[in-house]
C-alpha cells in the first residue's frame, strides 16, 4: 500500500467514528447519515434513500468483511489492512461514490456547485480547507462548478491502495491554520 493510501485509510477511520469512541460501529454510520442528510437538504427524496442504502452498504460490507471477532465492531487494526482491498469493497465503494456524487446535484444539470459539495464534505467530517483544496484539484468550471463524474471517480481514485498524486490526496494534506 502506497504512503498516500496509507494516509487516506487513517483519515477514513477516524471520519467513520463518528461518535469518536475508537471503533466503527452501526451507529457510526446512522450518526453520518443523518449528518449528510442534513447537508443535502434541497435533494430528492431518491437521492436521499440512494445515500442511506450506501451507508448502510458500507456499514454492512465492513461489519461482514472485517470484524473479525464478531463483536460488532470494526478496530482500526480490522480496519487498516483490508479496507483499501477492491475486490471486497468495489462495489461498495462505486455504489456510495455514485450516491453521494448525485445527492451533491439536486437539480439534476449534472455539476456541483462548491456550496453544496463544502457542506456534504463538512458533514462527513474534512477539514474545511483540506475541502477546497479537493475542489480546486478537481479543476471547477468558470463558475465554479465539477461534473458528479469528477466527484464520483474522485471517491472511487481515494479509496484505490495503488494511487498516489490523485484530488483525494488533498484531503489529508495538512493546512496551515489562517
Amino acid at each position: 500500500m502506497r504512503t498516500e493510501a496509507a494516509k487516506r485509510v487513517e483519515l477514513v477511520f477516524s471520519l467513520f467514528d463518528a461518535n469518536g469512541n475508537g471503533v466503527i460501529e452501526s451507529d457510526d454510520f446512522d450518526l453520518m447519515t443523518g449528518r449528510v442528510l442534513a447537508a443535502a437538504s434541497a435533494s430528492d427524496a431518491a437521492a436521499k434513500e440512494a445515500i442511506r442504502a450506501a451507508f448502510r452498504r458500507y456499514w454492512t460490507t465492513l461489519a461482514a468483511e472485517l470484524d473479525a471477532n464478531g463483536d460488532g465492531v470494526i478496530t482500526v487494526d480490522e480496519f487498516r489492512p483490508f479496507v483499501l482491498d477492491s475486490r471486497r469493497f468495489g462495489p461498495t465503494i462505486a455504489e456510495f461514490a455514485e450516491a453521494l456524487s448525485a445527492l451533491g446535484d439536486p437539480d439534476g444539470d449534472g455539476l456541483i456547485e462548491r456550496p453544496l459539495f463544502v457542506s456534504l464534505m463538512r458533514a462527513i467530517g474534512f477539514e474545511e480547507a483540506n475541502i477546497h483544496a479537493l475542489f480546486d484539484a478537481f479543476g471547477p468550471d468558470a463558475e465554479d462548478r465539477i461534473t458528479v463524474s469528477t466527484w464520483a471517480t474522485g471517491i472511487v481514485e481515494y479509496y484505490a491502495p495503488d494511487m498516489a498524486g490523485i484530488p483525494g490526496d488533498e484531503l489529508v494534506a495538512p493546512r496551515a491554520v489562517a
